[in-house]
């Protein structure tokens, strides 16, 4: 009895070992084995054949030109070849030009990091929990506990169009947690932030953008959002089973060229873009780097201090597994390897 017992056993375990190799992720692995090429050029095509429709890469390594790499398709029904120069829907990236903001108008003095959302916002006291204890310094570094509106039932099929629909989203719901307490990424704190720039200067939000970060960089192709932009400039984004290009739907993402979120990471990186005691505002709040995720749209902008160098990779190809994003997250370290000595 007991050797059929211990039988049995041993194939249970064995059928167990082989249905779980379906769940390995194959494709990733894959992609992790494969010889590293010579070329960046020649990495970014065999990222479009691991299933990617474009990519765009723009590196900017000390001792070198600036350098353009393209691969894929911009207009996938259309078969027109990626442009290192098109436009590309920058997501989250956008949150580093947003805390850089918030750092001038606290050195500006028209803010500190210890006013608390009620005091700006007092109408959202009882609306959002804590609102008397959440402090600007907890939006900046999503310590606020404040749900997330892009988690929210349906917001990528149905996005907001306003602040107010946006913020509508959350409103009256429970908070993740006390405010400071630990740590959730909340977009919802960068709607308030974007609101807050805003209410501060007294106009739009994008005037003072171009006035204290763009217009000293020189970058002239940085957006606010499509309606600033000539679409046909756009990098078509898709999603994985879907045929449209949907590039057209408005989430509220920042536009930019490779070329410009590269200069902008240099400028942060290097402390250019800091005026008098800045620098040390920005240190306590806030990240050097950045990756950006929205439907169509994969973006990486980070510095790399062991080799001097800025890389920005946008990739117009998303998914609901997340094989996507960890694919480019696999090329983004291919290339890196290729450009170290």
């Amino acid at each position: 009895m007991r050797k059929n017992i211990g039988k049995i056993a041993r194939i249970v375990l064995i059928l167990i070992s082989i249905s779980s190799l379906y769940f390995v992720p194959w494709k990733i692995i894959y992609v992790w084995a494969l010889p590293l090429p010579d070329q960046v050029q020649t990495q970014l095509d065999e990222g479009v054949s691991h299933g990617f429709d474009g990519m765009i890469v723009y590196i900017d390594k000390a001792g070198a030109p600036p350098a353009f790499y393209a691969s894929g398709f911009h207009n996938r029904a259309l078969k027109t070849p990626a442009d290192p120069h098109d436009f590309f829907k920058i997501a989250s990236i956008g949150k580093l030009y947003h805390a850089l903001a918030i750092t001038k108008l606290v050195s500006e003095k028209r803010l500190t990091l210890d006013q608390t959302l009620a005091f700006h916002f007092p109408e959202l006291v009882g609306r959002i929990e804590y609102a008397e204890r959440i402090t600007i310094r907890m939006m900046v570094q999503h310590r606020s506990g404040i749900p997330n509106l892009s988690d929210t039932p349906n917001f990528y099929m149905n996005p907001p169009k306003s602040f107010e629909e946006a913020l509508d989203k959350i409103l009256d719901a429970p908070a993740d947690f006390e405010p400071g307490s630990s740590y959730a990424y909340s977009n919802t704190n960068y709607l308030l932030l974007s609101e807050l720039i805003k209410r501060v200067t007294g106009g739009d939000k994008f005037d003072y953008f171009r006035k204290t970060i763009l217009n000293p960089l020189g970058l002239k192709n940085t957006f606010i959002s499509i309606d600033q932009i000539n679409m046909d400039q756009l990098m078509g984004g898709y999603y994985v089973g879907v045929e449209k290009d949907i590039k057209t739907t408005n989430y509220g993402s920042m536009i930019a060229t490779a070329e410009d979120v590269g200069i902008f990471l240099r400028a942060l990186n290097e402390g250019v873009v800091f005026g008098p005691g800045e620098k040390e505002i920005y240190d306590s709040i806030y990240v050097y780097e950045h990756t950006g995720l929205l439907p169509g749209y994969m973006s990486i902008a980070r510095y790399h201090e062991e080799i001097d160098a800025v890389v920005v990779q946008f990739v117009n190809t998303t998914d609901f597994s997340g094989y996507e994003w960890s694919i480019s997250e696999i090329v983004h370290s291919r290339i890196l390897k290729i450009l170290k000595p």
